[in-house]
């Protein structure tokens, strides 16, 4: 048996591909693009190991291309939540016992996997399954999700090295144990690496996982899968099923083995989840872990001193990068007016020059959003600011659906700072701007603070310290994440840990030790050498 005290390889941050035009990564993308789009995948839910399909088909199509069909999925009901439990559960001692190095030697396998012969297939399902650009998918399906396994197998390491400090004849010990039952991820589509991260980050610690992803990631998510179970990932760790929220949850939230769940997604479905675990919370064993990174109204406040093309470049890419359909993306902005007129201008040349269409041409900055009943919801916003007196449409604007789900980059100006949409989450291409007096760029700072719920991300521009510093401080609770003099999105593995509070979420940072210490209940152990055998202290004995 094996007696090393074993150390895991320094974490680094997976390099991004460029995928400039001649690149063997280009190449090797397109062709796999190509294979991809001539096949129709029948996709299974994976539980307790076994593939299980239904009667219940429903078709996986690109949002830019909605007639094409890239396969089908079989649906499933509470009887496959329910065989996912069990399959969790009777996985979960073997598991939990199973020695930390062989369960890092997994996943630190899987990003290997992906890193190598699969990145092209993550990045192309993401493309075409999403309608994220290469660029888009690289960062996210394969670097943040390579960096996920990679530096939470670090975290796993650390977390278990710390332990207590010992007295003379004791030895103090700190043990980290799995929860004790299953844990349920319910993971989004915006993200590859938030919908693998999501149970493999509670898997990694032991704990045995029923993964829910949304229907518009099944694609990718099942590439997921192949490689996980390539990694060798045992049976029935991880049940991947496909069925409604409420079906999962009118299983999931009344079993009394319920032991967490780690969610993304919306900030009303995390609350009503919420509610319901806490009025069922007698059912359970244990009290569960509730790890939620829900909404957000991201925002950019620029100073009267920003470099306007460095404003421009982080309105541009973090408003518009994968059609503002990242909890992070920059959806309100304030601008000071002596600056307006400039950035206004560069603003509307950038997106003039933004190509909009399919993920298979590498030139199309613009994809789709996500599906119809997003496009419509986006649609509704803009179709309102048209008729609105508060608000003017000043790029953008325009949608299509009749290929594709595409809605053009749109800018609109508030003349009110408590106009809906610079208020509400919309999850898509749309930035509303609130152009301020430059000499009330103080009670522009209490605006921002005290617009809507949320407290995800948000950046100021400027090129004064004392500006900054006091943004940094009167904003300290307006974003987790908070940025100076860049993009409020694009946050790296190990570098910037991603979470904020509020109505954002619980803020138990993905892509930090935070948040693996949710996955686990320590015990201590005390172990004496030389026990006391007289139950007298000295103090009790007479002074005579």
């Amino acid at each position: 048996m094996a007696n090393a005290i074993f150390k895991v390889p320094q974490a680094v941050n997976e390099p991004i591909l460029n995928y400039s035009p001649g690149s063997p990564e280009r190449k090797k993308l397109k062709d796999t693009l190509k294979e991809l789009r001539k096949m129709q995948v029948d996709v299974p839910m994976y539980i307790g190991g076994k593939e299980v399909r239904t009667d219940k088909l429903k078709k996986l199509s690109p949002p830019h291309d909605h007639q094409h069909i890239l396969g089908n999925y079989h649906q499933g009901d509470a009887s496959h939540v329910k065989m996912a439990i069990d399959a969790a559960l009777a996985a979960r001692n073997e598991w939990a016992s199973l020695t930390w190095e062989h369960r890092a030697a997994i996943f630190m396998k899987a990003a290997d996997l992906l890193a190598g012969p699969y990145r092209a297939k993550i990045n192309a399902a993401t493309m075409l399954g999403q309608s994220k650009n290469a660029f888009q998918a690289e960062i996210d399906a394969a670097c943040e999700m390579i960096d996920f396994l990679r530096f939470n197998v670090q975290y796993m390491y650390e977390i278990y090295n710390q332990q207590p400090k010992s007295s003379p004849g004791v030895w103090n010990r700190l043990e980290q144990r799995p929860l004790e039952g299953f844990v349920f991820a319910l993971t989004p589509f915006n993200f590859t690496a938030i919908a693998g991260n999501l149970p493999t980050s509670a898997a990694m610690m032991g704990n045995t996982i029923v993964w829910k992803p949304s229907n518009t990631q099944i694609y990718s998510a099942n590439v997921l899968m192949e490689v996980f179970k390539k990694a060798g990932v045992p049976d029935g760790v991880i049940n991947l099923i496909y069925v409604s929220g409420p079906v999962a949850g009118d299983v999931i939230f009344k079993h009394p083995d319920f032991a967490g769940i780690h969610f993304t997604g919306s900030t009303e479905v995390f609350r009503n989840i919420w509610s319901e675990i806490g009025s069922n919370i007698a059912t359970y064993k244990a009290y569960p872990r509730i790890v939620g990174e829900t909404g957000g109204k991201d925002f950019i406040l620029a100073h009267a001193s920003a470099d306007v093309d460095v404003l421009v470049t982080a309105l541009s890419r973090g408003a518009f990068e994968f059609q503002g359909q990242k909890c992070s993306a920059a959806s309100r902005a304030y601008i000071p007016a002596s600056i307006w007129g400039e950035v206004k201008e560069k603003l509307v040349r950038d997106l003039k020059s933004m190509k909009m269409g399919g993920t298979e041409d590498f030139t199309n900055f613009i994809n789709a959003v996500i599906d119809e009943k997003s496009f419509d919801k986006i649609e509704n916003y803009i179709s309102n600011a048209r008729t609105s007196d508060k608000v003017e449409i000043i790029a953008g604007g325009n949608c299509d659906k009749s290929k594709g789900y595409f809605i053009e980059p749109t800018v609109l100006l508030a003349k009110d700072p408590k106009y809906i949409t610079m208020c509400e989450e919309i999850f898509g291409p749309v930035l509303t701007i609130y152009v301020y007096e430059d000499s009330k760029f103080d009670e522009t700072l209490t605006l921002v603070d005290n617009t809507g719920m949320y407290a995800l991300t948000g950046s100021i521009i400027s090129q004064d310290r004392y500006i900054i510093d006091k943004a940094t401080k009167a904003l300290s609770n307006a974003a987790g994440n908070f940025y100076i003099n860049d993009k409020c999105t694009g946050a790296v593995v190990g570098q910037q840990p991603f979470g904020g509070s509020r109505g954002s979420g619980t803020n138990d940072k993905a892509g930090s030790m935070i948040n693996l210490l949710r996955w686990v209940s320590p015990r201590t152990i005390k172990e004496t050498f030389v026990p006391a055998v007289d139950f007298r202290y000295p103090f009790l004995e007479s002074d005579n």
